[in-house]
Formats: structure tokens, C-alpha cells, sequence
């Protein structure tokens, strides 16, 4: 029998004697367990612990609106390899199949001490259908949000017909518009990006993404027609609580998104895996700000994929990295994968505080009324799969009618108010000596390590350092958790117990 499941069942009056210990009784029991730790071997490390740490606010800060670049172009022209030359880093996924690119994507970029925002767009075609027509609209759209525009053409190839309904497109706006002529990579092309001024845009700029020349020169004469602060883009806002949205392909992550922004801000097909770059919005939700990631569907093995998709699912990974909560939004009218178990034990592996949705409900609904049995194996699956996880918040949503997607918010709020939720070292230390009191560690080998003091080292997520005289077993340490999460809480939240074994100084 686990160590965990040795005392279900077994009734304790631990609530009822934490509640007869004052703040003032628990600190003072807490300083003379922290005293008695001078007895043992202590490094550097743990006086740090030991000595605190301050905890401080966040809050809301309204920033200056940062000026727009739009890059614009037919597709597998180099708009991404160009983004990335211009921030330095690989961060815009690049292949040489053309559409790789589908949504419109911010980036944040900096030149001559002047930051601005960056956006990379789908290829444009005139007579698009399907996803290529979604994508089309997009960089439309990225137009008319832009304060500057950079049109992409391909130099070596020459102007299509494509690249003229882009042109006609272009002189309809007053933006000021620069004409790149990629893939110049060495002067003996430049001739080539010459024959570009028949498109009546003004004198072309020649460069080559790939390699870096010529950039340097664009974004200087952008600079001078840059404003200091964007005409079109909303207020920057620093603060916002961070949402990834996660999920495997097609599950409607990408239909979350555009229903909370009340927007058709992301490509949404029923191909799978029309996601590849993460797209962040700043929405209002609960008559709140929150920034919502919408990522890469992330696809059963990682090692196997290839091109876009390999660096998509690292980029995912990179997102919830950056995200405080995780909504991991499943399909109520399919089975819980492995998949799904996958991606949410990767939120608890980054230590992101965790809401799951459960998408698609409005059809478990008509299934219910042709007499369906999904629901009874849906919860049956829920019970089995995600018992490691029946703290989250469960929310059912429909992202494509937006029911029940105002049920988002108070999870999203519980869960990050657990995420930065500390318990007082006099608290936790009463809570430790009550429970070993009901629920000793079992002998192991003939000896029981002891706790001998315990307090939370940090939050986000809750993590707590029990100083012991030996190792905990997996399944006590999780006994532990589960009673932390009854008198506490910390609904939404992973909880971190981390041990350190000290021997008794020699006297």
C-alpha cells in the first residue's frame, strides 16, 4: 500500500487543533524548532533560506503605445527570415515551404535605442480560398494596424502578378510603405532589385535576410519616418497576468482565442496544426486585462517531427515558460489522450499554475439528448487520467459559440491567487508538528526521519523546504501536499516539497 493511502479513512482533528493555535503561539513555536536547527550542519545556502525572502505586488503599468512595423509580402518571399535578422535571434519559424507563416505575429525589436513592435505576417494572395483566403485577411489587417509597412519582394524572381494586387493594395493606405528587395545577397544582384521601381513604391531597398546586408540601411531610413509613439496600436500594457493556451492540434485553441478577442485575431481551420508561431493578445475578460498565448498544437513526439513543427512545439515549450497560468483546453468529444495527460504534465513539470477547459460542450450536450453515453465516460476518464490533477479548475466552454467562456475568469483568478499564495512560517511549523503528531513518518529500515522544520521558500508556484533527519518517502511527502491542499487550498496550483537531510554536528 503507498504511504499516502495508509491513513484514507483515518479521522484526525488536525483542523480543529491548528484552529486553537494563535499566530502568536505558532511563531513562537516555529523560532524554538528554528533554534534547535543550530544543532546540525547547516550550509550557506540554508542561511539564505532561513534568513527570508520579501515578497512584492504587482500591479498594472500603462506604457506608451510602441510604434508598428508591418512586414508584408506573397508568400516565401523571406518575411520571417527577415524578422529575424532584424531581432537578432531565430524566433520566427522559417521554411523553405511557402505559407509557413499563417497568423500575424508581434515581436518586440529594438534599433538605434528605439524599440518598436514587429509584425510578421502570412503570404498574401489575391485569389485565395480556404485557409491561404484566412491568411490573406490577416496581413490585410496587419496593414491597417501598422504605422509602417515593409513590402517583401523576392528580387531574384522578380515582380509577379501577385506582387502588383499587393502594390494596388498598398497605394490605398497613407502609411509610409519601404519596397525590400530580398535575396540580394552580393552586389553583382543589385541590378535585379533596380528593376523594381516600375512597381511605382519609390526607390527599392536591396538586402538579403539570410545574410544580413543591406538590413542595417533599411532600418535606418525606417527610423526616420518612425513615430515616437504609434498612431494605431492600442496603449502597451505591462502587466497583465500571462495565459498560454495549450492543447493538442484541433482541439479549438485558436477559436478560444479569437471568441475572447472578440476578433478573428488567429487563422482557424480544421486542418490541424494551423498554428505554428505564438500569438499574443492583450484581451478583456471579467473587466480585467489578460494576456493570452495561444501556441503550436503540440504533437505526440517531439524527436520525429520535423521542420516547422519541430521548432513550433520549442516555441510552445518557450511560451509556457513565459506564462503564469495554463488553460489546457481539451475535446469533450474525444477521448483523453496520452497526448493530453502529456501536455498537462508539462505544465506541472514548468510549475504554472493550471485551469483546464473543457471544450466543445455544447455537443457532449446533444449527445446527452440522442441518448449518448459520453458524459458517463468522459468523467469516467477524468477520474482516471487527470486524478493527479483534480485540484485544477474544470470549466466547460464552447469556443466557438463562447458559452460559458465568462467561467474562465473567476478559475483563472483562483488559480493565480494560489499560484502566489504563502503560508506564514508559524503556520506551516504548526501544521508539520499537528500532522506528524496524528500521522507519524512510518519506520524504514528500523529508523523514522524527522521533521525539523519546515518553511516556503518561494511561490509561483508554492514551494516548501522541510529541513529532516532523513530521506521522506515519495508517498508521505505526497500526503503531505494532499493536506496542505484540504486546510489551504491551493486550488489550481502544483505544490513543490523539496527536502534537506542534515546530519547532527559532532560534538
Amino acid at each position: 500500500m503507498a504511504v499516502d493511502e495508509e491513513y484514507e479513512g483515518k479521522p484526525d482533528r488536525l483542523a480543529e487543533r491548528l484552529a486553537e493555535v494563535d499566530e502568536e503561539l505558532a511563531e513562537r513555536r516555529a523560532a524554538t524548532l528554528r533554534q534547535g536547527l543550530a544543532d546540525y550542519d547547516l550550509d550557506a545556502e540554508d542561511a539564505q533560506l532561513l534568513a527570508g525572502v520579501e515578497r512584492g505586488e504587482d500591479g498594472i503599468e500603462y506604457l506608451p503605445a510602441l510604434p508598428v512595423v508591418a512586414i508584408v509580402g506573397r508568400p516565401n518571399v523571406g518575411k520571417s527570415a527577415l524578422v529575424n535578422r532584424i531581432l537578432g535571434r531565430r524566433e520566427a519559424v522559417v521554411e523553405d515551404t511557402p505559407g509557413v507563416t499563417r497568423d500575424r505575429v508581434t515581436y518586440k525589436a529594438e534599433w538605434l535605442d528605439r524599440r518598436f513592435s514587429l509584425v510578421d505576417t502570412g503570404g498574401w494572395e489575391p485569389d485565395a480560398k480556404g485557409i491561404d483566403r484566412s491568411v490573406a485577411l490577416q496581413a490585410e489587417v496587419a496593414i491597417d494596424l501598422a504605422d509602417v509597412v515593409l513590402f517583401v519582394v523576392d528580387a531574384m524572381t522578380g515582380a509577379t502578378a501577385t506582387d502588383e494586387h499587393v502594390v494596388r493594395l498598398l497605394r490605398k493606405t497613407d502609411k509610409p510603405v519601404f519596397l525590400v528587395a530580398n535575396k540580394i545577397d552580393d552586389a553583382r544582384h543589385e541590378p535585379e532589385a533596380y528593376a523594381l521601381w516600375n512597381l511605382g513604391l519609390g526607390e527599392p531597398h536591396p538586402v538579403s535576410a539570410i545574410h544580413g546586408r543591406g538590413v542595417a540601411d533599411l532600418l535606418d531610413a525606417v527610423m526616420k519616418v518612425l513615430p515616437e509613439v504609434s498612431a494605431v496600436a492600442k496603449h502597451e500594457i505591462g502587466g497583465p497576468r500571462r495565459v498560454a493556451i495549450l492543447g493538442r492540434p484541433n482541439v479549438g485553441k485558436s477559436s478560444l482565442l479569437n471568441k475572447a478577442a472578440g476578433e478573428e485575431r488567429v487563422v482557424v481551420n480544421e486542418l490541424a496544426g494551423t498554428t505554428r508561431d505564438p500569438v499574443d493578445e492583450i484581451v478583456e475578460l471579467g473587466g480585467k486585462l489578460w494576456t493570452l498565448v495561444d501556441t503550436a498544437g503540440i504533437r505526440r513526439r517531439v524527436h520525429l517531427q520535423q521542420g516547422a513543427d519541430f521548432y513550433a512545439s520549442l516555441r510552445t515549450s518557450a511560451a509556457l515558460e513565459k506564462a503564469e497560468v495554463a488553460v489546457v483546453v481539451l475535446d469533450v468529444s474525444q477521448p483523453i489522450s496520452e497526448q493530453d495527460v502529456r501536455i498537462i504534465d508539462l505544465v506541472l513539470e514548468s510549475g504554472r499554475a493550471l485551469v483546464l477547459a473543457f471544450n466543445k460542450w455544447d455537443e457532449l450536450l446533444e449527445d446527452d439528448r440522442r441518448g449518448g453515453d459520453r458524459r458517463r465516460m468522459l468523467e469516467r476518464e477524468i477520474e482516471t487520467d487527470l486524478a493527479h490533477v483534480a485540484w485544477a479548475p474544470r470549466v466547460n466552454i464552447s469556443a466557438k459559440t463562447g458559452r460559458h467562456l465568462e467561467k474562465l475568469v473567476p478559475a483563472l483568478e483562483t488559480a493565480l491567487e494560489s499560484w502566489d499564495q504563502r503560508i506564514p512560517t508559524g503556520k506551516f511549523n504548526a501544521f508539520l508538528s499537528e500532522l506528524i503528531a496524528e500521522h507519524p513518518h512510518p519506520l524504514r529500515g528500523g529508523k523514522q526521519p524527522r521533521i525539523l522544520f519546515g518553511t516556503q521558500a518561494g511561490t509561483r508556484p508554492p514551494t516548501f523546504v522541510l529541513f529532516t533527519t532523513g530521506f521522506l518517502d515519495p508517498g508521505y511527502r505526497r500526503f503531505v501536499q494532499r493536506r496542505l491542499r484540504e486546510l489551504y487550498g491551493f486550488e489550481g496550483t502544483p505544490i513543490v516539497i523539496n527536502m534537506r537531510v542534515r546530519e547532527r554536528r559532532q560534538r
